[in-house]
């Protein structure tokens, strides 16, 4: 439950190799979320080739951190599955599984949109090669931070409304 609160975006990232156990325990977390009918539209990419990094960063003006992680993780659905109008926020619960336990191991993190935007997605296929099926989703640069820092509490009562 503490990483719900303590997770922060991270984009200044520690010339360190992350560990191959952790880049397997987030991608269990990722494919561990729930999906639309069960479809699991994902497929996961990682990288942690320099080149890749440094052009993944280019893919949007937001990106450009991403060179300097030691691993991306690139989530990625299925245009071809059953519920496509749901692919998306399957991938999204799954993105937030996997950033939730890469604070969980002690590891930073920051979410980078790239999916609906088809100039962005596009750029992305193209790096990574992927198939016609395949979409981006997002891209998460993870790796140890460079710098100490401390969550937002982004609670606002004043946007609950309880019904009777």
């Amino acid at each position: 439950m503490e990483s719900i609160f303590r997770r922060r975006s991270v984009r200044q990232f520690q010339d360190i190799k992350v560990e191959d156990e952790k880049i397997e325990t987030i991608l269990k977390a990722g494919m561990t979320g729930p999906s639309t009918i069960n479809q699991q539209p994902w497929e996961f990419y990682v990288t942690t080739n320099k080149e890749t990094l440094l052009k993944l960063s280019n893919c949007s003006p937001y990106a450009s951190f991403v060179k300097n992680a030691a691993v991306a993780f690139i989530p990625c659905y299925r245009a071809d599955v059953k519920a496509i109008d749901y692919a998306q926020i399957d991938l999204a619960i799954a993105t937030q599984n996997m950033l939730l336990t890469i604070d969980h191991l002690g590891l930073g993190a920051v979410f980078i949109g790239v999916a609906p935007s088809a100039q962005v997605m596009d750029y992305v296929s193209d790096v990574l090669n992927l198939p016609d099926n395949l979409k981006p989703f997002s891209i998460v640069p993870c790796g140890y931070s460079a710098s100490e820092g401390s969550a937002v509490d982004r609670y606002d009562a004043s946007r609950v409304h309880f019904l009777d």
